[in-house]
């Protein structure tokens, strides 16, 4: 006899064991436990709250909302969302810092970081007795140039010592590119003609281009830009070099300035044979001497060593002989062979280097007889 939950005629055969047990096998991986039910995106109001009028049977659940979990459910999603909006928070509240920070506290670069301005000072000295003219080789024998090497030769680099900070390589570059420098700013012809200024411009550190440029477009004696204090010029109206085998001597100094400087100090007179650019030599063969003594101070980063360029910090020179009227910031203007001496002025000045520059106030001097051929003696076979 059937059972009254049996249909009739007992249960179908492949029936699988009926809806219940295919309901069963669906669902079992579902399991609605409290977290479950928390999680819903849908809650339910309560009884009271469906007796207000046109009051909905369900509202929505928003991720920034507590979910309404207990304390002891904070390890299911309403726990997880809450440390996700806090986390989120933190986020939006540092963005906004430090956004703040930086337009309240603009960046500012290190000391060292960016090249100083080029500071100059430039002495021309007055002759002291008349300017002796004649060939370029007799002159120079009768100087104290005789004594001098010829062109870059001049130009001898020290021995060698690593620093606290910088290898013997490092040491080495720093040098090689300060004589670069004097090469180009005291040897070139073109350089010294004012036919150019390039092979200096490309050795500079960039913060100091627009320093140089202005130098070389409008020149003057405010101790910054002084054509004069970066490289020698002749003034092309005024004289020309007569030959190009300057004599030159001097000394080369390197130290650190920092744990990333490094400092070159140069001290070198070069003494050039030079002629009237137009007209007429005063005397026969009428060349003439004029030299100049440049203390420069050099300093190299380590960009600048890989770069192989130089931040010209500052420049002492003094030159002659010259009249001490005319402005040497926008180029040397020689007094040339026959030239008289005037009659008063400041104290003589010896432009070799014999010792420390002179550092006394004012910005003119008289060249020391020592500093110009010696007319007692006799120029070399």
């Amino acid at each position: 006899m059937a059972m009254s939950a049996d249909p009739p005629g007992g249960t179908p055969e492949d029936t699988g064991g009926g809806d219940e047990e295919f309901r069963a096998d669906e669902y079992r991986s579902v399991v609605f436990d409290e977290d479950f039910v928390r999680a819903a995106r849908l809650q339910e109001f309560s009884a009271q709250e469906r007796m207000g009028e046109h009051a909905r049977a369900v509202r929505s659940r928003s991720i920034w909302s507590g979910g309404g979990g207990t304390a002891g459910s904070r390890g299911g999603f309403g726990g997880a969302a809450r440390q996700g909006r806090i986390i989120v928070l933190c986020i939006a509240l540092a963005l906004a810092a430090a956004v703040y920070m930086g337009l309240r506290n603009p960046y500012v670069a290190p000391v060292g970081g960016r090249a100083e301005a080029l500071s100059s000072t430039i002495i021309p000295l007055a002759p002291s007795e008349p300017v002796q003219g004649g060939r370029p080789a007799d002159l120079y024998a009768k100087s104290q140039a005789a004594q001098y090497r010829v062109g870059a030769a001049g130009i001898t680099l020290p021995a060698l010592r690593r620093t606290p900070h910088f290898t013997e390589e490092q040491v080495l570059a720093a040098l090689n590119v300060a004589k670069d420098y004097l090469v180009q700013s005291s040897l070139d012809p073109d350089v010294l003609s004012g036919a150019a200024s390039r092979p200096v411009r490309v050795l500079l550190n960039p913060d100091q281009l627009q320093q140089f440029d202005q130098s070389m477009l409008t020149p003057a004696g405010d101790g910054r830009h002084a054509l004069t204090g970066w490289l020698v010029r002749f003034d092309p109206g005024t004289a020309v070099v007569a030959d190009t085998q300057v004599r030159v001597s001097g000394t080369l100094v390197v130290e650190e300035a920092g744990p990333d400087v490094l400092e070159v100090t140069s001290d070198h007179t070069f003494v050039y044979a030079v002629r009237p650019a137009t007209g007429q030599p005063v005397v026969v063969d009428g060349a003439s001497l004029f030299t100049v003594r440049r203390e420069l101070r050099l300093r190299f980063g380590r960009d600048d060593l890989t770069a192989r360029r130089v931040e010209l910090v500052s420049a002492y020179v003094m030159a002659g002989p010259q009249d001490c009227a005319a402005d040497p910031a926008q180029g040397f203007r020689p007094l040339l062979a026959g030239a008289g001496a005037p009659s008063v002025g400041p104290r003589p000045r010896d432009p070799e280097p014999t010792g420390p520059a002179p550092r006394t106030s004012g910005l003119c001097g008289v060249l020391a007889p020592t500093a110009t051929p010696d007319q007692g003696v006799s120029p070399a076979p």
